[in-house]
């Protein structure tokens, strides 16, 4: 089943089950989709590859934000936002650990036959691909500096 998909049937259940902020979250991610959907160029039907990238953003933003309160001492509204961040991520790929994201990481190099920082790019590029929604850009970025240095 596609992910819009999923995300319809579980408004639905949510709906039924009186869940108000995981219905709040849902219809976020609805919302952007169907934005997405009806952007100029973008096809008729969202893949699942563009849904995670959509998810994973918004997952993303809500983090940024719930940090901002939580320095602001707005604790109602940092509880309110991780409770949708978690509603995000569960429908995530599990994110991979530190160990594992530097095995990726120098399998890329050693494919690329990268050597110096200068590529770092190239690096970038690629692994962002293999590693969408499984591990973060700035994680990655990090791994990569560490490696070719």
């Amino acid at each position: 089943m596609a992910i819009f998909d999923q995300i319809n049937n579980d408004i639905k259940a949510a709906m039924k089950a009186r869940e108000k902020q995981k219905l709040e979250a849902l219809r976020g991610i609805k919302k952007v989709m169907i934005e997405a959907k009806a952007a100029k160029g973008a096809g008729s039907e969202l893949t699942d590859d563009e849904s995670l990238k959509i998810i994973s953003k918004l997952a993303k933003q809500g983090n940024d934000s719930a940090t901002i309160y939580k320095q602001q001492n707005r604790i109602d509204l940092f509880e309110q936002e991780m409770a949708q961040v978690e509603v995000f991520e569960s429908y995530l790929p599990a994110k991979i650990t530190d160990e594992e994201l530097a095995v990726v990481v120098k399998a890329i190099i050693q494919k690329t036959g990268a050597s110096s920082i200068k590529e770092m790019g190239k690096i970038m590029g690629l692994a962002s691909k293999e590693l969408a929604g499984k591990a973060d850009g700035k994680d990655i970025a990090a791994k990569v500096k560490s490696l070719l240095q």
